[in-house]
């Protein structure tokens, strides 16, 4: 058996998030037929890189399977795009030694949030709506207290099955953009929800609802019941995995 890394995008709109769940479709359960289906019938397990909720996109996610040695990964990257939905896109597929992990040899991962501020029918299932100005500057000065390693209990959802809360963060950045604003945050892990939890807060703080002092206290305080609701999951994107 050889070990294979594939790159592939989908749209998150059209399932019940990456991980296979009963009676709802997942990218996972998805991508796992179609390639038993190439395998000659013989079930094909695959591994993610981690996990995204109902509605998150991926522009660059990467998954590995074991599968017997493949004579062309071009071959297999058309054939399984053929058989895939058009909110599925095999962008690679490479050979790795079989002691890589997509998920556990990952040691970066970064995702953007995105926001629209003018109302757009071909934007709304892409990017969050938000049709009021925010200070960038402010929420900026907030994101520094998210840089380094910190417990995120705050940003997380409550009794999921993580052993800690702890996370490295490498980058929290906010930038304006021609129709509105966009968050790239990169991390060595993220918790469940800690992203839109997180931008949920920010935009208080963009807001001038809270300071980024107050944010940071918020962020301190490891408790999930002060931080803002969720930002909306379509406008965010895992947009890239290191090794």
């Amino acid at each position: 058996m050889k070990r294979y890394f594939f790159e592939i995008a989908y749209d998150g709109g059209a399932f019940f998030g990456w991980q296979i769940q009963p009676k709802q479709i997942s990218v996972q359960e998805t991508i796992e037929h179609a390639l038993t289906q190439l395998n000659s019938r013989k079930p094909v397990a695959i591994v993610g890189c981690g996990r995204t909720d109902t509605g998150v996109h991926a522009s660059s996610y990467i998954f590995h399977a074991d599968l017997d040695a493949v004579a062309s990964v071009e071959q297999l990257q058309y054939k399984l795009n053929k058989m895939l939905p058009a909110t599925i896109a095999i962008h690679q597929i490479r050979e790795v030694d079989p002691e890589l992990h997509a998920r556990f040899s990952a040691v970066k991962r970064t995702y953007r949030y995105y926001i629209h501020t003018r109302k757009n029918p071909f934007k709304h299932a892409y990017s969050t709506y938000f049709p009021s100005e925010l200070n960038v500057e402010k929420m900026n000065k907030a994101t520094r207290s998210l840089i380094g390693t910190h417990d995120f209990t705050t940003f997380s959802k409550t009794n999921t099955d993580v052993k800690t809360h702890v996370c490295e963060v490498f980058h929290a950045q906010w930038e304006t953009t021609e129709d509105g604003y966009v968050f790239e945050y990169t991390a060595n892990r993220f918790l469940r929800n800690m992203v839109r939890a997180t931008v949920g807060t920010l935009l208080e703080v963009g807001l001038e609802k809270i300071t980024p002092e107050e944010f940071k206290g918020i962020f301190e305080s490891l408790d999930r019941s002060k931080c803002a609701g969720s930002a909306p999951a379509q406008g965010l994107y895992l947009c890239g995995v290191e090794y």
